[in-house]
């Protein structure tokens, strides 16, 4: 008997340990336990990187307008008729994926978040366009003159990203956020613009009809180009300061060939 209210005493006193042992363990919250729900401290350092795929639109329209307004310098139809501002260009789309990196800093006031973050993205956007207009004038009055334009252009985008700003507020241990910034990338513009014109007499004086053309190229190599991002995003902390990123990014650059990017991204980080 006693050895029996012995080993009743022994469960007893185990049970209890153990029961005090669980009530320090987190609940379980819709899938998640308690500390994965709690509040994350996502002020500072962070790094990662990111796989994304982008769409662009390339737009040629006016792209050669430049290189035919020099070839048709100090000629009269260009005076009257401004024929450079004619459009011969057109849109091009393309599409590709990519993969980069980003890092920022963050600061943290209760649940708002605000931070600098620069973001890269390496990968391939090609896009060209060629074109041309003719059109006959009564001009001089004793001729009938042909002026005939065109304009190819491409443009390959191989590495951009943005400067940013970015806001969000943190929600247990979500940080959905917003941003702006400055868009920068790396491109290689090739261009050329072609004229010519012909002078056809119809007068009674015999004078002589006459003829000209020419041509004008441009490669940009390298080129640097520049304008503004924005976009949505969240952040998700998983563990001891890694988080998983899904983001769209809108670029906007402002060049030669007017240019927007819509990327999808999935990243990866750490916040240190």
């Amino acid at each position: 008997m006693r050895r029996f209210l012995l080993a009743a005493v022994m469960c007893g006193m185990t049970a209890g340990a153990q029961a005090a042992d669980l009530s320090d363990l987190p609940i379980l919250r819709g899938g998640l336990t308690e500390g994965m729900g709690a509040r994350v401290n996502w002020s500072g350092v962070y790094v990662g990187g990111q796989v994304t795929r982008g769409a662009a639109d390339m737009d040629f329209t006016n792209s050669g307008q430049d290189l035919l307004a020099k070839l048709l310098n100090n000629i009269d139809l260009e005076a009257q008729f401004n024929i450079s501002k004619w459009p011969v260009g057109e849109r091009a789309h393309a599409s590709g994926t990519g993969y980069g990196g980003f890092a920022g800093y963050n600061f943290q006031w209760t649940d708002a978040v605000i931070g600098v973050e620069l973001n890269y993205t390496h990968g391939t956007l090609f896009g060209s366009s060629k074109g041309g207009q003719a059109r006959t004038f009564q001009f001089p009055t004793d001729y009938v003159t042909t002026a005939t334009v065109s304009s190819s252009s491409s443009m390959r985008l191989t590495d951009y990203g943005s400067l940013r700003v970015r806001g969000g507020y943190a929600v247990g241990s979500w940080l959905p956020y917003a941003f702006v910034g400055v868009a920068l990338g790396q491109a290689d513009i090739n261009r050329r613009a072609d004229a010519s014109l012909f002078y056809q007499y119809v007068g009674t004086n015999g004078l002589p009809s006459y003829s000209a053309s020419g041509f004008l190229t441009d490669n940009a190599n390298s080129h640097l180009v520049t304008g503004f991002a924005a976009g949505l995003g969240f952040d998700w902390m998983l563990c001891a300061g890694l988080f998983m990123r899904a983001e769209f990014e809108y670029l906007r650059f402002t060049s030669t060939v007017d240019t927007s990017v819509s990327t999808a991204r999935l990243g990866l980080g750490y916040k240190f």
